[in-house]
C-alpha cells in the first residue's frame, strides 16, 4: 500500500453530471482548475453548460472568481477522459454496488496516487473502497447541496484510507475555498445529514400528528433557530443561552428541560398518507412562486448570508 503524495491539483475529474456534479464543476471552474466531467448521458453536457452559466454570477459575488468569460468543462461519456486528472470527485447514485463499479472504472484509468472522493450522503467509505485496487486513496467527501454555494465538506476515512489521503483531500478542498470537517468515526449519514435528519424526523412527526401545519413548521425554523444557526452551532448557541454562566450554567439549569423534550420526540413512518400530507403542505408554500424562482432567491440569499458571516467573523 503506497502513500498518497500531496500533489498540485490542476486537473479535476467529476464523475456523474447530475445536480451535485454540476454544482461541484461550477465551483472547481471558478477556482481556476481544469475540469473534465464524465456522465453516460450525452444530454448532461448541455445541462451542465446551463447550470454553470446560472451559477457564475453567484460565484462572482462570493469572490470565488473574477473571470468575465466562463470557462468550459470538458465532457465525455467515457472514463478514458480521466487519464490525466489529479483528483476525482465522484457523484454517482447512492447505491453501494454502483459506487464500487465506479471506483473500478476510475481505477482502470487514473494514476495510483489520485485521490477518489465520493460525494455520498449516507454510504460508508469502508464499504465503497472494498475491492478497490488502491483502497487507501478512497474516502467520503460529502458536501451540503448546493456545494458551490455552501462551503462545508465533511471528510470521512474508511478502514483502509490513509492519513496522507485525508491531508491531500483537505488541501484540495481548502484550495477550493471550502471549510473541511473530519468525521472521526464512520456512521450512516456522516455528521451533517444526521443532524438534519434528527430535526426532520421531528418536523415530520409534528406534521403527521397535526401539531402544526407544514408551512408553520418551516417558519418556526427559518424565523427562529435557523437565523441563529447560520451564525452559531447548537453548542455555542446554548452557551450564549446560559448568560454569564455560559454552557455549564445552561446545562445545569436547563438541561433537564432538554431531557424532558428528548423523551417526547416522535418517530413517524413515511407512509403514503404522511407523504401526501407533506407534499400538500409544500404545494401550499409554493402557491406564490415556482421552484426555479425559489432556487434563484435561495442562492442570492446564500451569497448575502456568506458575505455577512465573513463581515462579522462567523
Amino acid at each position: 500500500m503506497e502513500a498518497i503524495q500531496i500533489r498540485a491539483i490542476n486537473n479535476v475529474g467529476v464523475v456523474g453530471g447530475g445536480l451535485i456534479g454540476m454544482s461541484w464543476t461550477s465551483l472547481f471552474l471558478a477556482c481556476g482548475v481544469n475540469v473534465v466531467v464524465v456522465d453516460p448521458r450525452p444530454e448532461a453536457q448541455s445541462e451542465l453548460d446551463i447550470f454553470v452559466a446560472n451559477a457564475w454570477p453567484h460565484l462572482t459575488n462570493l469572490g470565488l472568481t473574477r473571470a468575465d468569460n466562463i470557462p468550459k468543462a470538458r465532457f465525455s461519456t467515457g472514463f478514458d477522459a480521466l487519464e490525466d486528472v489529479d483528483f476525482i470527485q465522484e457523484n454517482g447514485p447512492d447505491r453501494i454496488e454502483v459506487k464500487r463499479q465506479l471506483v473500478a472504472e476510475i481505477e482502470a484509468v487514473v494514476a495510483k496516487d489520485v485521490v477518489v472522493a465520493s460525494s455520498t450522503s449516507s454510504l460508508k467509505a469502508s464499504d465503497i473502497q472494498a475491492g478497490a485496487r488502491h483502497p487507501e486513496r478512497v474516502l467520503v467527501a460529502h458536501p451540503m447541496n448546493p456545494p458551490h454555494m455552501v462551503p462545508m465538506v465533511e471528510l470521512v476515512a474508511g478502514d483502509l484510507t490513509t492519513e496522507p489521503t485525508l491531508l491531500a483531500a483537505e488541501a484540495f478542498y481548502q484550495q477550493m475555498q471550502r471549510v473541511t470537517i473530519r468525521v472521526k468515526k464512520e456512521v450512516a449519514g456522516h455528521l451533517a445529514n444526521r443532524l438534519t435528519a434528527a430535526l426532520y424526523r421531528e418536523a415530520v412527526y409534528l406534521a403527521a400528528e397535526g401539531i402544526a401545519e407544514v408551512e408553520d413548521i418551516d417558519k418556526a425554523i427559518t424565523y427562529g433557530p435557523g437565523m441563529r444557526w447560520a451564525l452559531l452551532g447548537p453548542n455555542l448557541t446554548y452557551h450564549l443561552g446560559g448568560g454569564a454562566g455560559g454552557y455549564q450554567h445552561y446545562l445545569d439549569h436547563l438541561g433537564p428541560t432538554q431531557e424532558a423534550r428528548w423523551k417526547e420526540l416522535g418517530t413517524t413512518p413515511l407512509t403514503d398518507e404522511v407523504k401526501s400530507l407533506l407534499v400538500a403542505g409544500i404545494e401550499k408554500e409554493l402557491e406564490s412562486q415556482d421552484q426555479d424562482t425559489l432556487v434563484q432567491r435561495r442562492d442570492q440569499a446564500l451569497v448575502k448570508i456568506f458575505q455577512l458571516k465573513q463581515k462579522y467573523g462567523f
